[in-house]
Order: C-alpha cells, then structure tokens, then sequence
C-alpha cells in the first residue's frame, strides 16, 4: 500500500533474506527496532558500529548477529542483498550509500529518506498475515493504518464473509480475563469472532457476547441440562457433540482456564472424544484484580512470593487440600478466590496458626468491571467486614502487607 510520491511511487516488494547477507551499519534505536525483523527473517546479519544499546550488544551475545566493534570502511557492502544504514555520521553513511548504489543493494537510510533506495514500511502480523504499509513520508499515518489493519484481522473485524481463514477444528478453551471485556487476550477475541457455538461461563466478559453476530449460538454453561449427569460432565458432552456436528467452538471462562476453572477437566474429555482441542490463556483474576484495585501482589523489600488459594471449602472441610499451617507460616501476600463465604473461617485458621491479627487484608468485588469495588478490613476483622459491607461473589481477598502499598487505580 503507497501513496504517491514525488513522481513515482514506491514498488512494494516482499524480501526473502533467510541466509543471505544483510549488513546494518551503526547499533543506535533505529537499529534495536529493525533487526528483530531481519533475525526473525532468518538472514545473516553482520552488524558494524563501535558501539551498541545493551538489546543490540544481548543479540550479538546470544549469537543472533555478527557484530564487528569498529566504523564502516569502503567493501563492507560486498556479498550484501540488503543494507540498513542508521549510523550518527553523515559522510559515512553518503560513503556507505554510494556504495550500496554501485554495488546496487538495496539500502535504507535513517538519516535521509530521499537518498535511500529502499523504503521499511509499517509492519504487523496476524496469523500469517504480513500487512506492510508506505505511506511515503508520513511514518505515524504507515503506523495508524497498519494499527487498524491488523487489530481489524485479529479481532475479526475485516474477515470476509466468504473468504474466511481456515479454522482450527475442535475446541477452543478461551481465558476470557478478569471481566473487563478489554482484558481478554487477542487470539481469544479472534477465535470468539470465528465461532459456530460459544459455551460460556457466568464469570466470563458477558459484553464479549453482545458483539457476536446473530448466527453465532450463544449457550449458558449453567443452564445445559444435566439430568442424570453432573454438570461438569453435561458441559463436557455438549463441547463433544457440537464439535462433532462441525462447528467451530469456544469454551469462554473467566480469568484463565487452568486456574481453578477446571479447564484441564475440559481438556481431558475432549482428548478421550478425540476432539482437538486449542488452550488460549487468559488474564489471572489472581493478579489482574488486585492490581486494578492499586495492590501490587509482590513489592520490593515487601512480599518475594504470592500464594493464590480456592476458598470454596472451607478449612475444617475433609475436601481441603490446603496446608493452613503452612500457609500461616508464610510472609508474602495471600490471594483467595472464591472466598467470600468463607472468609471469616479461613481468617481464623491462618490466625491460629501464627499469621499475625492485624495483618492488612482487602477484599475487591467484580474487579476490573464498571462496578467495582474495595473493601479494606485486617485479618481478624475480615469475616465481619465481608458481613458487614455485603460482598457479592465474583470476589479476590489480599491478604498482607502489600495491601497497605496499594495507590489509587487510574479511573477506568
């Protein structure tokens, strides 16, 4: 894509360099943004500057680029296909363009677009779609267009009715995040926008749905019957049997599906039907709540290790497999989902077991939604605070010291 410039515009052209020589001349910012690209291209990259930012001089270490610590000298050119000149010496990159001229190689320079033979246009990718744009001498507006071109191709947006990419088949277990419908990763965006069937969660972003187009089949996973079935088993039929049927599926749950939202279960089953089955990870409550309520889980000099524990039993329930003792006895931050019922209960297990009393605690409901909100408490005054202010299940427990660092979030 290119607008005019100047007389002719620029001829967009693809360049296949794995294994062929590429030489980059100077190791400044412009360099540390290219070569990823040139590296990822599979091309044989030989750097020449004397210098180097530390991400350039961490490539060289790792063996990704041949780097050469001295200035250009006339002849560095020779054996190249393509060259990138961004050094902060204006003769030696005149010097370095003439020869890439009489040598006729390909050549960009930073410093002097005009002089160049070859333009970078904005990159992205999605899904093995390369989108480059030139936009002649308007960098931002290559940037923007390229911005709306991908983002269009990942969330779906610009997939043609009838031209649309080969779906994966089987089920995809998609972590739907903590419940802003913007904290859902990418590739679940897109595979949501490629769905036949979506089986979701109470807990997943319900806004994710309202976008959905009017064929797409929206089931709620509490509402499947079960009859002689547990639940659990129902919703593993219904995924089995709309795979089966051809349909592109997604299973949305909220936060991500291996943390306590029996994804492997999931997972499990469809590997026994023989039904393939794509995990996208999602955004943690466990971490992502907290910190939208301005609690950092770990802090310097603070908190070296954060514990995130199922509340929904109880600890004097038989089907507990926390070691309460043991937890008391550690000093970082605690992070308890599911716990709201039992909140009180679980305070006064890790306070007899030596977690001090008046260790800071808060309790974030519906974190990261427009109706957010938290409640600070202690740990012996956790339970009566819950009671008291009326939390509502979906709900994260801090329990330490961090909580008492915690700022102001920024207003969503």
């Amino acid at each position: 894509m290119a607008d005019h410039v100047a007389e002719h515009p620029a001829y967009p052209v693809g360049l296949r360099l794995s294994g062929r020589r590429v030489v980059v001349l100077g190791a400044g910012q412009v360099a540390q943004r290219r070569l990823p690209s040139l590296v990822a291209a599979g091309a044989d990259v030989l750097l020449i500057s004397p210098s180097a930012t530390p991400s350039v001089e961490a490539m060289a270490d790792a063996g990704e680029i041949r780097w050469e610590r001295r200035r250009y000298r006339d002849g560095d050119l020779a054996e190249a296909w393509y060259a990138l000149i961004s050094t902060d010496d204006p003769a030696a990159n005149a010097a370095a363009s003439q020869e890439a001229e009489d040598r006729r190689v390909w050549c960009v320079r930073a410093d002097d677009a005009e002089a160049a033979t070859a333009w970078t246009p904005a990159t992205g990718r999605s899904e093995g779609v390369t989108v480059a744009v030139l936009t002649g001498r308007d960098p931002r507006r290559s940037a923007a267009v390229r911005d709306a071109i991908v983002e269009g191709l990942r969330d779906g947006s610009i997939a043609a009715p009838h031209h649309r990419r080969p779906r994966t088949p089987g089920v995809a277990l998609v972590g739907g995040g903590p419940g802003d419908p913007d904290l859902i990763t990418v590739r679940g965006r897109r595979l949501l926008a490629e769905a036949d069937v979506v089986i979701a969660d109470r807990l997943g972003p319900r806004d994710l749905l309202a976008e959905l187009p009017p064929h797409v089949e929206v089931i709620d996973a509490a509402k499947i019957p079960y009859g002689r079935f547990m639940a659990q088993e129902a919703i593993n039929n219904a995924l089995i049997a709309h795979a089966r049927a051809g349909k592109a599926v997604v299973r949305l749950k909220g936060g991500d599906p291996f943390v306590f939202g029996r994804g492997m279960e999931e997972a499990q089953a469809l590997a026994e039907a023989g039904i393939p089955c794509t995990v996208v990870p999602g955004i943690s409550s466990t971490i992502s709540v907290p910190a939208a309520a301005g609690i950092p889980v770990t802090h310097r000099g603070v908190a070296h290790e954060f514990t995130v524990i199922s509340g929904h039993v109880a600890p004097d329930d038989d089907r507990s497999l926390v070691d309460w003792p043991a937890l008391a006895r550690l000093r970082g931050t605690l992070v308890v989902l599911m716990g709201v019922e039992n909140s009180g209960a679980i305070a006064a297990e890790l306070i007899e077991h030596g977690r001090p009393a008046d260790t800071p605690a808060a309790v974030i409901q519906e974190g990261t939604t427009a109706t957010q909100r938290r409640v600070d408490a202690t740990l012996a005054t956790l339970g009566e605070t819950v009671r008291n202010e009326g939390v509502r299940p979906p709900a994260v427990i801090v329990i330490g010291d961090v909580v008492a660092l915690s700022t102001a979030p920024t207003p969503r």
